[in-house]
């Protein structure tokens, strides 16, 4: 076309007025074909993974149905046994592949619909995001097919994977784990606390090269169904950087060029249980009686000798939910946010090729994520918290009210429509410069408080208290004007205790006043102490053990304040009581660890097969930001959960970003990246983000070509 115009130009008839409308044209087309040619040098005309040296995928690809396989095939190179596992047990049949033990999961998928809901979300995608759920489980059997002997013989029975399956595992994990699982609803009791996690944003204005900068750090166990995946992908309108969890087919918490945010669990309350009055063969529902919907499911357990037992799952299904306890008269059924919440990973995606503020929010206002406080920041300088979940439009009660048994005899009680995006609790640059949230409520997101809780209903989120680790999280940054992205970092690996700051003034004295000699001594290493939980920090160990064992509802003389948010509660109520304690554990800590001022890296491990290394970070509760989870392991403490995927990330030109995944981005049998950046986290340090081409080749261990 454009030698054809050229021919027919006439150069005849005043050519200098024509070649000034001509010439805008003229570059035009060059500048487009320049681009062009630059954009398709960058787009690689196959899909191919480069695994960089610590096994993370950086994912090319030409389009989003390939890149979703490859996500897929990348899964199983790094988790293929734990990835057929959980999808068994998503579709409810566990027990019918690996025996007893799986009989209560699949109980509880069946009771809550997992596998049929699967089915109905499948048909509502796009037809176009329908076929990327479709790669990403053709990536899975691909790999499988071409690498059998690389699969444990046990899982191979999940096979082929099909895209239902996806969408089952995504509602096991985020409906029926993380909003509520079969532990709470036991317990109806309980705090109706999930895995944990720290997230900061803190605007140019507080950051020492006038960047804003974000902090992902989830806390969750080391393994199963919690466990994080670290990758990369690049394809047309998307090059993220992040993390999911093992079987989601996209990146949870991520970044690009532009925006990144990330998730910590929220006081949101997302289930409820109700108490129903059984009458003849149903319940009684506004002094009517009404019929339960029942369903029944073949269930196959797996004997030792290969043969199976069967057993029939018969489930009533109220207005309110699935039954699932009956007796004396009465039954409880469960109601639980998110059924029709099948565009999450849409959500997710879209989430993640945003480019700006108005793009990010428009993804995140459709509300298909059942739960997560979303912490965001951006290059332009924009932070924001938003309070993010199906939040029900209750008819009464406040927090405390819906966290016990629910009268399910009135209509009154029945929610059934959800608080929309412009609803729920958020703010976008505050005047403070910096947000941060702990697992707290929003109304202590950033002080000067931004977030008022009289302007929200009474059931919304808890009026506080806000816990230790969060009053720490809140006095790193209110204290630190300007913070460099190093700072952040060190910030990040704090693991000094809150709590300890907060009550050894009254605790040491009252051991020298009251306490016998052995409290004295006691009291001697408590004071010495650096109140940190690092490897070498002597006096750590004994604090634990004492904190561990007070009652923190009746400990303080001072309760927490809704007013004194981050100094309270403070001081003893029974100093006597506490010194009394503090005699007890020290005669157990004597004991066991033959010093009162043990290093806590010697009873504090983190081990992984061959690996046994000395620990920092400590139990949450305790007001340390480092957080690791402990299980008791031959005379000692081995890490079981805390501190996984983390990054830190400033949104400068080009972008800076750390990460550090825990314990490794494998868990396959024979890889060597089991484990591999633990001696890191032992360290408190994080790595380099290689995000370039040039950077990754030059980290280059493996490159798979589609």
């Amino acid at each position: 076309m454009f030698i054809g115009a050229k021919t027919k130009f006439d150069y005849s008839q005043d050519w200098r007025q024509k070649s000034r409308r001509f010439l805008p044209f003229l570059l035009g087309i060059i500048f487009t074909l320049v681009v062009s040619s630059q954009s398709f040098s960058v787009v690689p005309q196959s899909t191919e993974i480069l695994w960089d040296t610590y096994s993370i995928p950086h994912i090319y690809s030409n389009s989003h149905q390939s890149a979703f396989k490859a996500f897929g095939w990348a899964q199983m190179q790094s988790h293929g046994n734990l990835l057929l596992r959980l999808y068994g047990q998503a579709r409810g049949r566990a027990a019918e592949y690996w025996g007893e033990k799986y009989l209560e999961s699949d109980k509880w998928v069946l009771t809550m619909g997992v596998p049929k809901r699967a089915n109905s979300w499948y048909q509502a995608q796009s037809s176009q995001f329908r076929s990327n759920i479709d790669a990403f489980a053709d990536g899975i059997n691909t790999y499988a097919k071409e690498h059998p002997d690389l699969i444990d013989d046990q899982v191979k029975v999940v096979l082929p994977v099909r895209p239902q399956d996806v969408l089952s595992h995504l509602q096991r994990v985020l409906l029926y784990t993380f909003v509520v699982d079969p532990g709470r609803v036991a317990d109806i009791n309980d705090t109706k606390s999930a895995p944990g996690s720290n997230g900061w944003a803190i605007a140019p204005k507080r950051s020492a090269d006038g960047k804003a900068m974000l902090l992902a750090n989830p806390h969750t166990p080391w393994g199963n169904v919690f466990l994080w995946y670290e990758a990369q992908i690049t394809a047309p309108g998307i090059d993220a950087y992040g993390a999911t969890l093992v079987g989601i087919p996209v990146l949870a918490i991520a970044f690009n060029d532009n925006l990144g945010w990330t998730h910590t669990v929220n006081t949101h309350d997302g289930w409820d249980a109700y108490e129903l009055k059984l009458q003849k063969d149903g319940y009684l529902f506004d002094n009517k009686v009404l019929p339960f919907e029942t369903t029944t499911s073949l269930l196959k357990v797996k004997q030792k000798n290969g043969s199976f037992k069967e057993q029939i799952l018969t489930v009533k299904n109220s207005i309110h939910g699935p039954v699932i306890s009956e007796k004396d008269g009465k039954a409880v059924a469960l109601r639980v946010v998110g059924q029709d919440s099948s565009g999450i990973l849409k959500q997710w995606w879209d989430m993640a090729t945003a480019k700006n503020l108005n793009a990010f929010q428009t993804a995140v206002q459709r509300l298909q994520l059942p739960m997560f406080t979303i912490i965001y920041a951006d290059r332009k300088g924009h932070i924001m918290h938003l309070f993010n979940g199906l939040v029900p439009v209750r008819k009464e009660g406040d927090f405390k009210y819906w966290q016990g048994m629910i009268p399910g005899d009135t209509s009154k009680t029945l929610w059934t429509k959800f608080h929309p995006d412009q609803d729920l609790p958020k703010v976008i640059d505050p005047p403070s410069g910096w947000l941060q949230n702990a697992n707290d409520a929003p109304w202590t997101t950033t002080f000067p408080t931004a977030i008022k809780a009289d302007n929200y209903p009474a059931y919304i989120a808890p009026r506080g208290p806000m816990d230790f680790r969060a009053q720490r999280s809140a006095r790193m940054l209110a204290e630190d004007e300007s913070i460099s992205f190093e700072e952040m970092i060190s910030y990040k690996h704090s693991t000094r205790m809150e709590l300890a700051d907060r009550i050894l003034d009254d605790l040491i004295p009252a051991a020298r006043k009251y306490g016998n000699e052995l409290a004295k001594r006691a009291a001697d290493v408590l004071a010495k102490w650096d109140r940190q939980a690092n490897a070498d920090s002597r006096g750590a160990v004994l604090f634990t053990a004492w904190a561990d064992k007070l009652d923190f509802d009746t400990a303080f003389s001072q309760p927490w304040s809704e007013s004194q948010p981050r100094t309270t509660p403070d001081g003893l109520a029974n100093p006597k009581a506490a010194v009394e304690l503090l005699e007890t554990v020290a005669t157990e800590v004597e004991k066991n660890y033959g010093s009162l001022d043990v290093n806590w890296g010697k009873i504090f491990r983190l081990r992984a097969g061959k690996i046994d290394l000395p620990a920092n970070g400590a139990e949450g509760y305790l007001g340390t930001f480092q957080v690791v989870n402990f299980a008791p392991a031959e005379g000692r403490f081995q890490a079981v959960g805390g501190d996984s995927f983390v990054a830190a990330v400033e949104f400068s030109q080009p972008v800076r970003a750390m990460a550090l995944t825990s314990y490794g981005n494998a868990t396959q049998p024979g890889s060597s990246h089991i484990s591999d950046q633990l001696q890191l986290f032992a360290e408190k340090k994080l790595r380099p983000v290689w995000r370039t081409r040039k950077e990754i080749k030059a980290h280059l261990e493996a490159t798979k070509v589609f």
